[in-house]
């Protein structure tokens, strides 16, 4: 099958194991043109074929939550998507929040407040702060911690000072 950015299903395509099927997205603000394998995962191509480092891989079963990216103004797991399902979205990924080589205010807060140990969730946390705060500036503590990055998960910090900066 063939995705639609939409989300929607287009026509259905039949696609041998070693077709590959165009995509364009907007990642970053840039957008890119690519053939990919039809089941090659979002968090894979990022990586792989965008350079794009900072989506971790960490479980594949859209539980821990490294991968996490904003797509189309949702926070999606990227190995819980297709990549040909992201056709025609606009992607956003920690690489993205820097600008002119200034650290977002989100990061800002991460480091300050050391809401890290070894980094490796930190992107999927951040973005998923990023995410939380556009849909509710004020969060409480319990929309923190229950609705907002319980699908998140750190082994290095008991997540207080991850929470901190948000409060």
């Amino acid at each position: 099958m063939r995705f639609r950015g939409d989300g929607g299903m287009a026509a259905t395509l039949k696609v041998g194991p070693e077709e590959k099927v165009r995509i364009r997205v907007k990642v970053n603000g840039v957008w890119y043109e690519r053939e990919v394998e039809p089941r090659k995962l979002l968090v894979h191509f990022l990586r792989e074929d965008l350079g794009l480092t900072s989506v971790h891989v960490g479980c594949d079963t859209g539980h821990c939550g490294a991968c996490t990216v904003i797509m189309n103004g949702v926070s999606v797991k990227s190995c819980q998507v297709l990549a040909v399902q992201a056709d025609g979205a606009e992607i956003l990924t920690l690489e993205g929040l820097a600008k002119d080589g200034k650290l977002h205010p989100i990061q800002e807060a991460f480091w300050e407040k050391h809401a890290l140990q070894c980094g490796y969730c930190t992107p999927g946390f951040i973005m998923e702060t990023y995410w939380l705060l556009s849909e509710n500036p004020n969060p409480t503590e319990e929309e923190i911690r229950r609705g907002g990055l319980s699908g998140n998960l750190c082994r290095c910090t008991g997540y207080q000072n991850i929470i901190e900066p948000l409060n």
